[in-house]
């Protein structure tokens, strides 16, 4: 009988300690489906046990953040069940159009990244940092939810939905390639929905593991459905469509279907520095996110023949 698992990848940045930060992102994630199915939510809810987070994190940056400075943003962003007029206006502001054209001519020509300020520099440093994989400390994150997708992948009757957010959907792309590719283990992801990615980016895709070879090998094998998720004004994401971007791993069946959601999403998280297009909280609660984590909870219940997790 086949279980269910839903494996969550958190994007870059120090973290709260991760049993702090898992408790949070259960809680935003269950939000979002209470929003699409109420009653799905409620089911789900109950089963807490199917929810494994990898705090890698830590290991990456050898620091850790802290919760309550955070917690006052979160509870306001569950109390809020859309955006405001002012929110969609600063997801579309001048200064995130110009911070969109200065990052995609950044993708096309690297050697410029030294001239990037703020936020845009620190995402591309933290790319960069992890294709470089000095000390193999790119190799030590993606093993370490490596070491929780083999026992799933190996019983192809296992159901697995995979989320990513950030650099964290890099790192479980590059995961799911070596574990299919190298690995050859049998099982598939059911569903992998990446949040917020920066996969699109020119630079980012010839640096993937297995961007260096053709055909299938190319590609993860073991993604059976893949949705993309991408809000206004988010810069991390700067290439919104992936359907264009991988569409070989559809022509090659390496996937069954890659589907986008970037046009009309907001992420309408504020803290104390304004509105974050990019946090995950403010992707969780989202009912497309959240009626997409509904349909593959329900779509593998126990009428289904699922056991619990």
């Amino acid at each position: 009988m086949a279980r269910r698992h839903i494996v969550y990848i958190p994007g870059k940045n120090p973290k709260p300690p991760a049993e702090e930060h898992q408790k949070y992102i259960w809680r935003a994630l269950v939000e979002g489906v209470r929003r699409a199915e109420p009653e799905v939510a409620e089911d789900l809810s109950k089963h807490q046990d199917c929810f494994n987070f990898i705090g890698w994190n830590f290991i990456y940056y050898q620091e850790q953040d802290t919760m309550n400075r955070h917690l006052p943003w979160i509870d306001a962003q569950l109390n809020k069940h859309g955006p405001t007029e002012q929110d969609i206006e600063e997801s579309k502001s001048w200064h995130r159009k110009l911070n969109h054209l200065i990052y995609s001519i950044v993708d096309h020509f690297p050697i410029i990244l030294k001239l990037l300020r703020g936020e845009l520099r620190s995402t591309a440093e933290e790319t960069n940092r992890y294709f470089e994989n000095e000390g193999g400390i790119a190799s030590d994150v993606r093993e370490q939810l490596k070491e929780v997708l083999r026992p799933l992948l190996e019983d192809e009757d296992d159901r697995v939905l995979l989320i990513g957010h950030s650099l964290g959907t890099v790192i479980a792309y590059d995961a799911l390639w070596a574990l299919s590719q190298l690995e050859y283990l049998p099982g598939k992801v059911d569903t992998f929905i990446t949040l917020g990615s920066p996969l699109g980016m020119k630079y980012v895709k010839r640096r993937l593991l297995g961007s260096n070879r053709t055909g299938k090998q190319k590609y993860p094998e073991n993604i059976r459905r893949w949705i993309n998720v991408a809000a206004e004004g988010d810069v991390t994401a700067l290439d919104r469509s992936f359907a264009d971007d991988f569409s070989e791993m559809v022509t090659l069946g390496n996937t069954e279907s890659i589907e986008d959601h970037s046009e009309g999403i907001y992420n309408y998280f504020r803290e104390k520095e304004g509105l974050n297009t990019h946090r995950s909280y403010g992707y969780l609660v989202n009912p497309i996110v959240g009626k997409t984590i509904a349909d593959w909870w329900v779509e593998n219940n126990d009428e289904n023949n699922i056991n619990e997790c």
